[in-house]
């Protein structure tokens, strides 16, 4: 393990073990939109350009925007084969569904329009193909204890070493379409899934595509800045694009229902 991915590591996993706590206490429909922020994404692209200079990164962020198609077949392949079978024959399948996209995506050329278009074309159909899953609460209370903290994150920290380990082995477009891969979100799932239900795992997957344009803000924002501001303050601006998306998400859903209260 390199110096590097240490800090990679605590951060995926803090990332998961908060993730899962507002599962618990707040629901999986707010765990399942902020699931979609550029968190594992945007930590590898980030050391990316550490290891591999601005450039790489910048590349790579190309393509790790298309591998979030793959991400929501992913998702998409989970949900089918939950239907009728347990958590990890759904697991199994979907890492299947995963290689399976992104190997047939590696066989195109993607530019930076059509990186940017497929991906949100991307959400509104997986939006749709998951419009059916009712959002449901968590109604089992779970009490943190140092065990389950650990057990929570022991999937993500496989996960992030697998995958890190991948990325440090190919080119900048596998390393783009890799980074995709539902480092945080696939680790919450199982969470949720185990602790909480099918039906609160599938409100998660529900919500998912919501949170991902985030991530198209935050890769196209790296791939324009990172070659001119450099990582440190391209990631910044990154951040900034991806957190006012979000912003914006809820402000429109309060408004919304701000509406609704006032006219039904």
């Amino acid at each position: 393990m390199n110096s590097i991915l240490i800090p990679e590591l605590i951060v995926v996993l803090v990332v998961v073990l908060g993730l899962s706590l507002i599962a618990d206490r707040s629901g999986p429909r707010l765990a399942g939109i902020l699931s979609g922020y550029p968190t594992g994404s945007a930590i590898s692209l980030f050391f990316f350009g550490l290891q591999n200079g601005a450039t790489f990164a910048s590349n790579s962020a190309i393509f790790q925007m298309v591998g979030l198609i793959a991400m929501q077949f992913f998702l998409f392949v989970y949900y089918q084969v939950s239907k009728k079978w347990n958590v990890w024959i759904s697991s199994v399948a979907a890492i299947v569904g995963y290689f399976l996209c992104i190997g047939g995506l590696h066989l195109f050329t993607f530019n930076n329009i059509t990186a940017v278009l497929l991906p949100i074309l991307s959400v509104f159909l997986f939006t749709y193909l998951f419009r059916s899953i009712p959002n449901v609460t968590s109604q089992k209370k779970v009490k943190l204890t140092l065990g389950m903290a650990l057990a929570r994150t022991a999937p993500a920290a496989l996960i992030i070493l697998l995958i890190t380990y991948i990325d440090n082995s190919v080119g900048p477009a596998w390393s783009g379409l890799f980074t995709a891969f539902p480092k945080t979100i696939f680790p919450l799932l199982l969470i949720v899934h185990i602790t909480h239900g099918k039906s609160q795992a599938h409100t998660v997957l529900k919500n998912v595509p919501l949170g991902i344009i985030s991530q198209v803000a935050f890769s196209i924002t790296v791939a324009t800045t990172y070659p001119i501001l450099g990582i440190y303050w391209g990631t910044l601006l990154a951040f900034g694009t991806a957190t006012l998306y979000l912003l914006s998400l809820e402000g429109f859903k309060k408004y919304q229902k701000n509406r609704l209260t006032k006219f039904p």
